[in-house]
C-alpha cells in the first residue's frame, strides 16, 4: 500500500490507504484573516501558537503553515513589502519556529514562493510535507529539485499553464504528468500527494461526482495518496458543515487519504452569549446567579466558549471506523467516551492510542 511519511523531530504521520484519514490543520494561514495578518505585521505570534495548540488538540495530525501575509502598513515604509517574494522567505521560518516550539506534530510548508519553501525546509525539523508543485513547467523546475534535495514529500496540484480545467480527465492528466516528471528527478510516487482540486458544488453541480471519480483513478491508476481543501466543496452555501460532513466520508470511501481543513469548532463569543442570556431572561427562565458562560452554553446548546473538535472531525472518525481504519473502533469509542473531546482537549491528543489489553 502507498504510504507517505511525514515527520517532526519526534512524531511520524502516515498518509495511506490503510491508515486513518490524515487531517492537515489549515488555520495557520494569514490569507483572508485580517486580524492574524495585522498581528504578524506587529511580530505578534500569539494567535499562531494558540491555533497550533488548538488544532492538534482537536485531532490534526499535520499542521499546514502558510506564509502568505500582506503587510499593508509596512508597504508605506518600504515598497519591498508589496512583494511576497520579499515577505514570505522572512516570515516562513519564524512561523515554523513558533509552531515547533508549542507542538510536536509534523508540518506542511505552504507557499507559492519558492524562496519561502526553501526557507521553510531549512527551518523545519524532521521531514515536512511541501505544499506545493503544479503542472506548470516553471513551477516543476523550481520545486521538484527542492523535493529531491531535501527528500521530502510534496503536494501536487492538478493545474498547469492552461489553468484549472473543469474537465476531470484533464486534471488527471496533469497529475499524471507531475508524477512522471517527479520520477525523472528520482522522486517516488509514494512521496507525491495529489490535490485533484475540489470545485464548489454551488457553482458546479457535478463537482462532488468529479472529485470522487478522480480520487478513484488516482488511487487505482497512479497509486498516489490524495488531499484537498475540504471546505471548497461548500463555498458560498448555507450550512457548510452539513455539506462538509457528507463530503468527507464519501471522498474517503473513494480513496481520499487526507484533507487540508479546519478541525476546530470555533468558540462561542461574548456577543452571542449575551444575546442568548437576554432571550432566556425575557422568557422568564431563572438561572443560578453563579452559572458561568461555559455551563450556560452547554445547557442551551450553543456549543462551547473553548475551541473543540468540530463536527467534521466526528464524521472523519466515524468514517475511519466504517472503512476499517480504526481497529475495533477504539478511536471512535474513546472520542465519544472522553468528555474532553468535546472541548478540543484530550480527545484530539490521545485518540490515536489503543486500549491496553489485560
Amino acid at each position: 500500500m502507498t504510504r507517505t511519511i511525514v515527520e517532526s523531530k519526534t512524531k511520524t504521520a502516515i498518509i495511506g490507504f490503510d491508515q486513518p484519514f490524515c487531517v492537515i490543520g489549515e488555520r495557520i494561514n494569514p490569507t483572508g484573516r485580517k486580524i492574524l495578518a495585522a498581528e504578524l505585521e506587529q511580530d505578534d505570534f500569539s494567535r499562531v501558537e494558540a491555533d497550533a495548540i488548538a488544532q492538534v488538540a482537536a485531532g490534526a495530525t499535520i499542521l499546514d503553515v502558510n506564509s502568505g501575509a500582506v503587510f499593508s502598513n509596512k508597504m508605506a515604509e518600504d515598497p519591498r513589502y508589496a512583494d511576497n517574494n520579499f515577505v514570505e522567505p522572512m516570515l516562513m521560518p519564524e512561523l515554523i519556529k513558533r509552531v515547533q516550539a508549542v507542538v510536536d506534530v509534523p508540518l506542511c510548508i505552504d507557499s507559492s514562493v519558492p524562496g519561502a519553501l526553501l526557507a521553510g525546509l531549512e527551518a523545519c525539523e524532521g521531514r515536512p510535507l511541501l505544499n506545493s508543485v503544479t503542472g506548470e513547467e516553471e513551477r516543476m523546475e523550481l520545486v521538484l529539485p527542492l523535493v529531491k534535495k531535501f527528500n521530502v514529500p510534496v503536494v501536487a496540484i492538478s493545474n498547469d499553464d492552461t489553468g484549472i480545467s473543469e474537465d476531470p480527465d484533464v486534471r488527471f492528466a496533469v497529475a499524471k504528468k507531475i508524477v512522471e516528471r517527479a520520477a525523472d528527478f528520482g522522486i517516488p510516487a509514494h512521496d507525491i500527494v495529489v490535490d485533484p482540486l475540489v470545485m464548489p458544488i454551488g457553482a458546479m453541480g457535478t463537482a462532488g461526482l468529479q472529485v470522487f471519480a478522480l480520487v478513484r483513478r488516482l488511487r487505482d491508476e497512479l497509486g498516489v495518496n490524495t488531499t484537498c481543501g475540504a471546505s471548497n466543496i461548500s463555498f458560498g452555501l448555507p450550512n457548510r458543515h452539513g455539506i462538509n460532513n457528507a463530503f468527507l466520508p464519501m471522498a474517503m470511501a473513494c480513496g481520499m487519504t487526507s484533507a487540508i481543513m479546519n478541525p476546530i469548532a470555533l468558540p462561542i463569543g461574548p456577543t452571542k452569549i449575551a444575546e442568548k442570556r437576554a432571550a432566556v431572561a425575557a422568557a422568564g427562565i431563572v438561572l443560578p446567579p453563579d452559572m458561568d458562560d461555559e455551563a450556560f452554553c452547554v445547557m442551551f446548546g450553543l456549543g462551547s466558549t473553548k475551541p473543540r473538535a468540530g463536527k467534521e472531525m466526528e464524521a472523519i472518525r466515524a468514517a475511519n471506523f466504517l472503512t476499517d481504519n480504526d481497529s475495533s473502533g477504539a478511536q471512535w469509542i474513546q472520542f465519544n467516551r472522553d468528555p474532553a473531546a468535546e472541548s478540543g482537549g484530550a480527545g484530539g491528543r490521545r485518540a490515536g492510542g489503543r486500549r491496553r489489553r489485560g
